[in-house]
């Protein structure tokens, strides 16, 4: 998996259930601070030409860089960035540094996905309270309701993943197919292509939580809902997204019309670059990971909307993407809000995307350079039109789980057995949520499993 670009994409599931469900104690073992919890745009600027230093944990790539720059600007800032691991991997040591009230970083990286588990203990620094509130209209709504939770700010967005259909057009052109512009066209293409031949497949897909939520939220699910407090949970994964979702997609998991490689292994990527497998549905910060993982195919691919249920009617969502959040036990919150500003609301947006991020702020989505980008790779086209106008086409009212970082976890010993056994995925989200209500319940929250 190419580094450069790789580290960007959604990590999907957490490793062990042990540690989610100290992520879900947060609530109870957030530390103090002896900093100041608030603060004016002038009590920030003052704090940066002051002699000081922060911790930064963060795996983006381009984080280095905007350090770099940040610390050229502000000379009297030390930036220290350090990749604590991604995903659950720095989740973990981030949960046992909160618990333990000390040696944590004063500003993380934290995925949409894992934001509400952080947020609900109080662990994150409300950044509206550091005037940033005022800087929504920088963002999509998309990615800016993502780190507004329990009416508080709880990170700036950094990146974001709108959802589009990338596919290999060379395929298509060999085998006369047209580009799906609805779901119902994408199956009898995926029919097509594998009688056409027996070894290319539509897509791949092993089961994945990711992938599956941001499918659900496409469709126009709502299955997640959490009251104000963070306490009481409705969970419903048969709601009409989420059954329309499953109806759809069981048709090619059922008819063997996926291909059953793991996405991110060393065959998923010769498929995408031999043709077999055709298309991917996924975020926006695909690109990066093509050029680089998949340069046999440069010249090949191309990228169109999402397939929608309804011809004509634009719909989709994200998939993946993070927030910058401040630490609420950080000793230096004035000097960390200020990084968190300069990284996701001004110089460091330009850098972010230098470094193959996809932008989550209109300006840099509007901009000419970016949209009249045409890489070779993609034969010229000029795709970030196409991911710029995905971007604006979000489904709103989508919310994750405030333990959904564990729900994840559970998704291969719940919905993968569905797919293990080409069943209907049905089946697999009502034991999904079955066992994601029966933990939450477990954990001290009010739920509601429908």
């Amino acid at each position: 998996m190419n580094k450069k670009h790789s580290t960007l994409r959604r990590v999907a599931t957490a490793v062990a259930s042990g540690v989610a469900l100290t992520v879900a104690l947060a609530a109870c073992s957030s530390g103090g601070s002896t900093s100041a919890d608030s603060g004016s745009a002038s009590d920030i600027t003052a704090a940066l030409q002051k002699k000081s230093s922060i911790t930064v944990w963060a795996w983006a790539p381009a984080v280095k860089d905007i350090a770099k720059s940040f610390e050229k600007k502000y000379p009297n800032v030390t930036v220290k960035v350090v990749n604590a691991g991604t995903g659950n991997d720095q989740y973990i040591k981030l949960q046992n540094a909160i618990k333990a009230g000390s040696g944590g970083p004063d500003v993380a990286q934290i995925e949409y996905y894992a934001l509400p588990q952080f947020a609900l203990g109080d662990s994150l620094a409300d950044l509206g309270k550091f005037g940033m509130s005022d800087l929504e209209s920088k963002y999509t709504t998309g990615t800016w309701n993502s780190v507004n939770l329990n009416g508080k700010l709880a990170a700036l967005p950094q990146d974001s993943g709108p959802m589009a259909l990338f596919y290999n057009k060379t395929v298509f052109d060999k085998y006369g197919i047209a580009v799906p512009t609805t779901w119902d066209e994408y199956i009898n293409a995926a029919k097509t292509l594998h009688a056409a031949d027996p070894n290319a497949y539509i897509t791949n897909d092993t089961g994945d939580a990711g992938f599956t939520t941001s499918m659900i939220w496409q469709a126009g699910g709502q299955p997640y809902k959490t009251s104000s407090d963070g306490k009481k949970v409705t969970i419903d994964l048969q709601d009409a997204g989420a059954k329309k979702y499953a109806d759809m997609w069981s048709q090619l998991v059922d008819g063997g019309l996926v291909s059953p490689i793991s996405s991110w292994s060393d065959e998923w990527y010769k498929g995408l670059a031999d043709g077999s497998i055709a298309t991917l549905a996924i975020g926006a910060w695909m690109p990066g990971n093509l050029e680089t993982g998949v340069e046999a195919a440069s010249g090949n691919w191309r990228v169109a909307p999402l397939p929608t249920y309804e011809s004509g009617s634009a719909a989709t969502a994200e998939n993946g993407g993070s927030g910058d959040s401040v630490m609420a036990a950080s000793t230096n919150k004035l000097v960390a809000a200020g990084f968190v500003k300069y990284m996701n609301a001004q110089e460091g947006t330009q850098i972010s995307m230098d470094a193959g991020g996809f932008p989550s702020t209109t300006a840099d989505l509007s901009s000419s350079k970016f949209l009249d980008a045409a890489p070779e790779y993609f034969g010229g086209q000029q795709i970030n039109k196409v991911l710029a106008q995905a971007s604006k086409d979000v489904v709103k009212g989508w919310s994750y789980l405030p333990f959904q970082v564990y729900s994840n976890s559970i998704f291969g010993d719940t919905v993968g057995q569905a797919y293990a056994d080409k069943a209907n995925l049905n089946e697999g989200l009502k034991a999904w949520q079955k066992s994601t209500a029966s933990y939450g319940s477990e954990q001290g929250f009010t739920v509601t499993s429908k």
